[in-house]
């Protein structure tokens, strides 16, 4: 599935320019809309290290009701979260009716980093997938408009973005061993993707992968879906 994705998709700034003004000024409407109809929403973004989820984040909220909307940048777990089911902490940071729930990587680390790296039982993160689909089957009869992104680069890109970061100042932070150490089990991680996407790909919580080898076409695509679909649920024209 991968394979297919096309990496050479991208805009020009002007084109880029033209189109996001646009959208975010659709969006924060919508956000309005989300708050008014009394509709959670979850987004779920999900991607390779440096591919740009950070970035296509803060264009997303950039001109939404800060009182609207809450992101969650997710870790490993610690304290209570550490010791009960791995879905416990997400219930908790569930949207209440019109608010914006935005996870900063999400539940499929149940899936992804913790089947990679040997942190639960083969049989817990194989049982994940129809806990997930379950999951957010409940969310969807609730009312609630779920939207999940892959955001995908290439292997190239990546290693291009990782020597950025070290060669800045303010974004030397962002690179660490654990991401070097990521980078060399990258065909197990692409496995766990593909698996991730073919198994939880569903018609009420489809994932939308995202070609991010240009931030700038990465940002619009998720903008034009996120808008998209807020004014399909919404019936907002």
């Amino acid at each position: 599935m991968l394979e297919k994705v096309d990496l050479s998709l991208k805009l020009t700034r002007g084109e880029y320019d033209e189109q996001v003004d646009t959208l975010q000024n659709r969006l924060h409407l919508l956000g309005y809309q989300v708050y008014r109809q009394k509709r959670p929403v979850v987004l779920v973004f999900e991607g390779w290290d440096a591919a740009g989820k950070g970035g296509a984040i803060k264009r997303l909220t950039e001109r939404l009701d800060p009182r609207g909307y809450v992101v969650w940048p997710i870790a490993a777990p610690q304290g209570d979260d550490k010791v009960r089911h791995y879905l416990y902490r997400f219930w908790r940071r569930l949207p209440e009716t019109g608010q914006i729930a935005i996870f900063d990587r999400s539940w499929y680390g149940r899936v992804l980093v913790e089947r990679v790296e040997g942190f639960c039982a083969p049989a817990a993160w194989q049982r994940a997938y129809s806990e997930i689909n379950q999951f957010e089957r409940e969310l969807t009869d609730f009312g609630a408009v779920v939207l999940k992104f892959w955001l995908h680069i290439s292997q190239a890109e990546q290693l291009r973005r990782f020597k950025a970061r070290e060669r800045t100042a303010y974004k030397a932070w962002k690179i660490t061993d654990e991401d070097w150490r990521n980078r060399g089990k990258w065909e197990d991680y692409e496995q766990a993707v593909e698996d991730m996407l073919r198994k939880t790909s569903t018609y009420r919580a489809p994932w939308t992968v995202v070609e991010a080898n240009d931030k700038l076409y990465a940002r619009i695509k998720v903008l034009q879906t996120v808008v998209d679909k807020l004014a399909q649920e919404l019936d907002d024209r």
